[in-house]
């Protein structure tokens, strides 16, 4: 490649009195294509993104421009693949790149190797940009939102089976509501393949039966940790469930879009598993309340029917003695209708408690304290229902009332039951 050398002086340095070149296209191309390269080289340089495009191959093509100039930028595939956020016109950003020449329309342009959106952070601003276009569609409508059930006798979670908020969840259930029956669907809540887990895990939920209601939840974190359920798949897994969902991503600042597209979301684990305490605590006052109405209306109507005799006797002044026998059969009547009011009241009493207890009896925390367990395959943390799910030197964990322990597999049998 030739080289334009320095001027001396005002003279041009392509043609002289004493020798005179003749340049073609290309080559005059490719001595301002050095005189770039060694001269400017990689630079950072600031604009705002106009005439942007996407091009089929996944390269980016688009301009940058300030006040007074424009310069051609490209972000080949490679280099784009990775961004957090959207590339749009308008957008204010800092390049970083090489400035080159293409040969074919003698066109200079930046070649970006790293982009970042001017005065806010790449993860704030794809925040931003998917919150805007999931707004748009509806995902975050108040008249989307699900009510939750009166009383949810059977829970979904969707949190990893080995952090701290699946644990505050079961303890808060086995002390307030015992009776309530929980299905855990272990899942990563941070890191690679997290959000699609997540999301998969939702619609494996909603296919479930006798399922009342899903929470998603992890025990907190920071705002990269928490990224997973900023994630368009978990919103959108959310937003479609058939199923009330309840957001419980431990966190007291930062608003998660997925908290945003549930029906319900609080700030803790702790704090989804109080709603259904609550919700159990408000059933039982309400049966409590009408029972008691139930009673004070029996009196009154009891009440009633006495005075009314009463004002019915002493209208009746003759014959006396067939007024004193009607008013005896009465007495007895009134006698039996209480009685018997009572008992009903009672034997509804009777059948509330029992009703409760056979509710608690369910609880898979209730049967393990009778000396049952739960074992899964490890490391899959799938509950095993089935021998044939197994083999010979499979690793188990096996869930205790009190504590868990871990085994290997020395001999599986098959069919009916061993005696």
């Amino acid at each position: 490649m030739q080289r334009i050398s320095k001027p001396e002086n005002n003279n041009s340095a392509f043609a002289s009195q004493n020798q005179k070149h003749i340049y073609t296209v290309s080559e005059i191309t490719q001595v301002i294509k050095g005189l770039l390269e060694e001269r400017v080289g990689q630079i950072w340089l600031e604009g705002e993104i106009s005439n942007f495009k996407a091009a089929t191959s996944g390269h980016f093509y688009f301009s940058l421009k300030d006040q007074s100039s424009l310069i051609g930028a490209a972000m080949f595939v490679y280099a784009n693949k990775s961004l957090k956020f959207k590339l749009e016109d308008g957008l204010k950003v800092i390049c970083f790149g090489k400035v080159d020449v293409y040969g074919p329309s003698g066109q200079y342009k930046i070649i970006v190797e790293n982009i970042e959106p001017k005065g806010v952070g790449a993860q704030q601003l794809a925040f931003e940009q998917l919150k805007k276009k999931l707004g748009r569609e509806g995902l975050f409508a108040i008249e989307h939102k699900k009510p939750l059930p009166q009383m949810p006798f059977r829970v979904g979670i969707v949190t990893s089976s080995k952090g701290a908020a699946v644990r505050d969840i079961l303890q808060i259930l086995k002390k307030g509501a015992a009776c309530v029956d929980v299905v855990l669907r272990s899942v990563r809540v941070q890191g690679e393949q997290s959000a699609n887990e997540i999301a998969e895990a939702i619609a494996d939920l909603n296919n479930l039966k006798n399922i009342d209601l899903v929470i998603v939840s992890r025990g907190g974190g920071s705002a990269e940790d928490l990224w997973s359920f900023n994630e368009e798949i978990v919103v959108r897994a959310i937003y479609n469930s058939a199923l009330p969902v309840i957001s419980a991503v431990g966190h007291q600042i930062n608003t998660t879009l997925s908290d945003l597209a549930a029906d319900v979301f609080v700030e803790t684990p702790s704090a989804a598993a109080k709603i259904i305490v609550d919700r159990k605590n408000a059933l039982l006052a309400q049966v409590s309340a009408a029972r008691y109405e139930f009673d004070l209306a029996i009196n009154d109507i009891i009440s009633d029917l006495n005075n009314r005799l009463i004002a019915l006797t002493h209208m009746l002044k003759s014959p006396r003695d067939r007024l004193f026998e009607k008013q005896q059969q009465i007495d007895e009547l009134f006698s039996a209708l209480n009685y018997g009011m009572r008992n009903s009241l009672e034997l509804a009493g009777q059948r509330s408690s029992a009703l409760v207890e056979r509710l608690e009896a369910l609880s898979p925390l209730s049967i393990l304290s009778r000396g049952y367990s739960l074992s899964m395959l490890v490391p899959q943390d799938v509950i095993l229902r089935d021998a044939a799910a197994i083999k010979p030197g499979d690793k188990l964990k096996t869930v205790l009332h009190k504590g868990t322990f871990t085994s290997i597999v020395q001999e599986v049998f098959y069919g009916e039951r061993n005696a």
